[in-house]
């Protein structure tokens, strides 16, 4: 007798849309779930966010990803299985899951609720799952994932504009948290104004800090200021607005995922301030030691965040109402969705339906 490969002994029947290779180009999926472990959830996906990073492990940018790739790693649905050992949700719980499926459970950083620097972190898609299958991501009808990695979304938030914190979100949260850019009466500038920047503004603006966003693009300014709240807004290549801004700034997170100069924005930082990135060039950034030293400043890093700081971003989000502002999109729609997002045409984040717009071809 052959040796089932584990995709086929995974018996729960599932449909999504994936990439077949290096084109990117999404068409419809059928495969299959395992079976609801006893610490598993499983739950009906009905809303999915279009991340930048699935752009690039479409089109296999990165250079890690496996044929057929399901993307989507800012799912939210409604639980409609639970194993027998699951212990915090039940049948009907509104949950979601972002970008980590898996890790060690047992190094420095798992035990320190810091999974997301797991050396050994399984991703919500295009990576080996325990049992030797490749994981597939939310631009599907059904998830199953361990307990340990799902979050429980309040009832008060709703689930499309919900999705994206489960990336965009947390990847902003975290490092405003760790850095200690929350402080009330604080001053933090915001690099770019995309997924993850209007996300930054409104989480900087709940923990009460003042917030300068800063672009490249002046038509951005109203935008910034009239509809996402930002306090101001600062054209980095207006030489004399930099002039005027230098020096005030606690902290800076940077957003930005193209190429772009950093001592400028060091020059805005006070002394002791701190230059976040959580966007990810593909090449290196330049970086001059000397604004460094004049005035003990840092540049640091950031890139998610564990389950339960991610459980407390949620938490944050409802009780200050926070939603990321979307575009809702359709699933036959997805492949023009990534051409827009190439050029950044979209205010702020795709979401796919697809409870309404996901039909299988069984």
């Amino acid at each position: 007798m052959v040796a089932k490969l584990p995709e086929e002994e995974h018996p729960k029947q599932a449909f999504g849309w994936a990439a077949r290779d290096e084109s990117g180009v999404l068409s419809p999926f059928n495969f299959s779930r395992r079976a609801t472990g006893e610490k598993d959830v499983c739950f009906k996906v009905l809303y999915c966010g279009m991340c930048h990073s699935d752009l690039h492990m479409v089109k296999n940018e990165w250079g890690t990803s496996t044929y057929p790739l399901v993307p989507g790693h800012e799912i939210v649905g409604v639980v409609t299985e639970v194993g027998s050992k699951v212990e915090k949700f039940k049948v009907g719980d509104k949950v979601g899951v972002g970008c980590i499926v898996g890790s060690c459970h047992s190094c420095h950083n798992c035990t320190n609720n810091l999974e997301n620097y797991c050396a050994e972190t399984i991703l919500t898609y295009g990576a080996k799952y325990y049992d030797g299958t490749i994981t597939y991501g939310g631009y599907s009808d059904i998830m199953v994932a361990d307990e340990h990695f799902i979050v429980r979304i309040p009832d008060t938030l709703p689930l499309d504009s919900t999705a994206p914190l489960l990336c965009a979100g947390i990847t902003v949260y975290s490092p405003l948290k760790y850095y200690g850019l929350d402080k009330p009466g604080m001053h933090v500038g915001v690099v770019g104004l995309g997924g993850l920047g209007h996300m930054a503004v409104k989480f900087a603006k709940g923990m009460g800090v003042k917030v300068t966003v800063i672009s490249t693009s002046p038509s951005k300014k109203q935008e910034a200021v009239e509809h996402l709240g930002a306090d101001s807004f600062l054209v980095s290549r207006d030489q004399d607005q930099m002039k005027a801004t230098m020096g005030t700034m606690d902290g800076i997170i940077d957003t930005v995922s193209a190429t772009h100069p950093l001592v400028p924005l060091i020059g805005l930082l006070k002394t002791n301030g701190k230059l976040i990135l959580v966007g990810a060039p593909e090449k290196p950034l330049e970086l001059a030691a000397f604004p460094l030293l004049m005035g003990r400043k840092m540049v640091g890093g950031s890139g998610i965040g564990g389950m339960e700081e991610t459980q407390e971003m949620i938490n944050f989000a409802a009780k200050h109402n926070i939603t990321a502002d979307i575009e809702v999109i359709p699933i036959e729609y997805v492949n023009t969705a990534m051409e827009r997002m190439l050029k950044a045409d979209v205010r702020y984040r795709f979401v796919i339906d697809i409870s309404n717009t996901i039909k299988s071809t069984h």
